[in-house]
């Protein structure tokens, strides 16, 4: 859009071009170290909040506001730099946009032209184009008031400074939070009012506009202007099931998307219903990620598993589709540790058993069926990230560690491998299982193994449910075979904490039960929900698939000065060479090009000049085999 044709943009200075309200922040500058402040800044909120709500008359809530200030000239300056670090974050990032267009932007603001010049300054923004308020001083440099001829001073006044400025005819659009900007509108001396919701949202305001703009990227997008980012990230839905740990949510949103929050899981019926329109998703173990679900994602560009695990999740579907999978592979690996760890003590000292019988009132001091565990053999099945960790702490306890893993793994410590599960079986005291959820590890353990198991030996499931058969375990602790089990997980678990728990093993003796709480320590969660989130916005900011467990790998550079462009293709002969055809075809200038294939999916990464014609993004997406492209920048 040339400079001619873009409407004139009259935008409103606290909580929009700013995150806060000036007057507030200069209260709490000037009262600093006295008793009233937080009594004065909080009366100071109040009338603020009813001037912009239009609860209170302007001009009355202005008066009053700068009345109970007790500001000094000096107090200005430090105002002016705590402002620069407010400035609203969509406004910042779209800096260019300002220094492009300066003299088509206009900051009408009841506020004051002492702190607001200094700040839009950095922005172009000339300080003519600036209409605000001044202040009044006494010869000590107190603040005493405003100018009251001043039109912004008044109510009204916005209505009556856009008079003045002369722009009958043109194109007027007006961004604001308050009030007093939609009144512009309502007066016929603009053509539309976009209630900025970025910093602070006003029932009355919004309703009254023409266009809720949540962010400046928004209202660019809206109007097809030159902006920063690629997409506005408040068009990026983020959907999180299974009560994932509060930072993720968090760091989605102080990214700018949307998000929702399901307590739950969701079955696939329900998951289908939800899906749509979603661009994030993040899951635990509960949720499935089908075929049919994912034929319903029309917008999913990443899923994110806040666990370890993914064989919920339709991996090579999602490949097929573009959709980045992430998980967590490390973040709760000690957690899951530490609980088998005191899970083979309680065992061995039949802890499950003493304390059930002395809640029952029943004082049973013997030693019949305890042992400890320094000396024992522990057999790990699955020597991956959590079972080589285990081994460790076992040593530490004084246990011989055999394991058994069906891919070569470096032993740590003195570790001795297994070449069969038979061998590891009839050998352990104590099993362990630490294997992944894939379709072959199912009842990995049933009546056959259970059989080979040394008699009174213990065994532990902390990896999969569908990895024992669960029956064939029952009747192994019922017939005393085996001496005791802890299991965390089973084939079938509730969704929700309100749904019964149903299982053959309740009520068996020397048995643990524990709700798939492996990974559910503060610690853990907090590291998973901080983990997955920054891959995944890595991955939609950047293009970096790095630990995606389902698209190629790519550590890439940063991005500058160019636009990224992002082609994910099947995996068929000439596809690239069609990729740069077109390039070439369109005389786009090539700065940097990334290639990582796998046996499904190629994934082509593009940096380019910003000065490009813009058909070829067309020819890109029209590329025969293309699965999905994108552009950043």
């Amino acid at each position: 859009m040339t400079t001619a044709a873009l409407p004139y943009l009259v935008i409103d200075f606290d909580s929009t071009f700013t995150q806060v309200e000036a007057l507030d922040e200069l209260a709490d500058i000037a009262l600093r170290g006295r008793p009233e402040r937080a009594r004065v800044v909080a009366d100071i909120k109040a009338l603020t909040d009813a001037g912009m709500d239009g609860s209170l008359s302007f001009s009355e809530s202005l008066k009053r506001r700068v009345a109970l200030l007790s500001a000094r000239r000096e107090h200005l300056a430090e105002l002016v730099q705590h402002l620069r670090t407010k400035v609203t974050d969509s406004i910042r990032r779209n800096q260019s946009f300002f220094h492009q267009h300066a003299d088509r932007v206009y900051i009408v603001s009841s506020g004051f032209r002492e702190f607001i010049e200094p700040v839009v300054a950095e922005f172009g923004i000339p300080p003519e184009q600036v209409l605000a308020n001044t202040f009044t001083f006494d010869a000590d440099g107190n603040i005493t008031g405003f100018d009251p001829t001043n039109p912004l001073s008044q109510d009204g006044g916005k209505i009556r400074q856009l008079e003045q400025l002369g722009l009958e005819g043109a194109e007027v659009y007006v961004l604001g939070d308050g009030i007093t900007d939609y009144q512009i509108r309502e007066a016929g001396l603009a053509a539309r009012f976009y209630a900025f919701t970025e910093n602070v949202s006003r029932p009355a305001v919004v309703a009254n506009a023409d266009q809720v703009a949540p962010t400046f990227d928004e209202f660019l997008y809206q109007n097809k202007l030159p902006m920063t980012l690629s997409y506005p990230k408040n068009r990026i839905k983020a959907l999180l099931l299974e009560n994932i740990e509060p930072t993720a949510e968090r760091l989605f949103r102080e990214e700018g998307y949307q998000v929702e929050i399901v307590p739950g899981g969701l079955d696939e019926e329900e998951l289908m219903q939800r899906i749509e329109g979603v661009s994030i998703l993040g899951i635990r173990s509960k949720t499935q990620v089908t075929p049919r679900v994912l034929e319903r994602a029309n917008r999913l560009i990443a899923v994110g598993a806040f666990c370890i695990g993914t064989n919920q999740i339709d991996l090579v579907g999602c490949m097929q589709r573009g959709i980045a999978v992430f998980n967590a592979p490390f973040s709760n690996t000690r957690s899951v540790v530490e609980l088998t760890i005191s899970e083979i003590i309680a065992l061995a000292r039949r802890l499950p058993v003493k304390s059930e019988k002395m809640h029952r009132g029943e004082w049973d001091k013997s030693a019949a069926g305890a042992f400890e565990v320094r000396g024992k053999k522990l057999g790990i099945v699955g020597y991956g990230n959590i079972g080589a960790q285990l081994s460790v702490l076992a040593e530490n306890l004084g246990m011989q560690v055999l394991y058994f893993d069906i891919a070569e793994k470096l032993q740590l410590g003195n570790v001795v491998k297994c070449r069969t599960l038979p061998e590891l079986l009839q050998q352990a005291d104590i099993v362990t299982l630490h294997v992944d959820g894939r379709k072959e590890n199912t009842a990995l353990i049933g009546a056959e193994e259970l059989a080979l198991m040394k008699p009174g030996a213990l065994l532990i499931n902390n990896a999969r449910g569908h990895v024992v058969d669960v029956p064939a375990l029952a009747a192994a602790l019922r017939n005393g075979h085996l001496g005791g089990a802890a299991v965390d997980v089973f084939p079938y678990e509730p969704k929700t904490n309100n749904e019964t728990f149903e299982n053959e093993l309740r009520g068996l003796s020397n048995v643990l039960l524990t709700p798939h709480i492996g990974g559910s320590t503060a610690e853990a969660q907090r590291n998973i929900a901080e983990f997955v989130p920054e891959r995944i916005m890595q991955y939609i900011n950047t293009g970096n698939t790095q630990q995606s467990v389902n698209l190629p790998n790519i550590q890439l550079p940063a991005q500058l000065e160019a636009h990224r462009l992002i082609h994910i293709h099947a995996n068929v002969p000439g596809v690239l060479a069609r990729i740069n055809n077109v390039l070439a075809e369109h005389q786009v200038n090539i700065l940097g090009q990334y290639l990582k294939t796998n046996e499904h999916i190629g994934y082509v990464i593009t940096d380019v000049n910003r000065q490009y014609d813009q058909d070829v993004i067309q020819a890109l997406r029209a590329v025969e085999h293309t699965i999905k492209f994108r552009v950043l920048y």
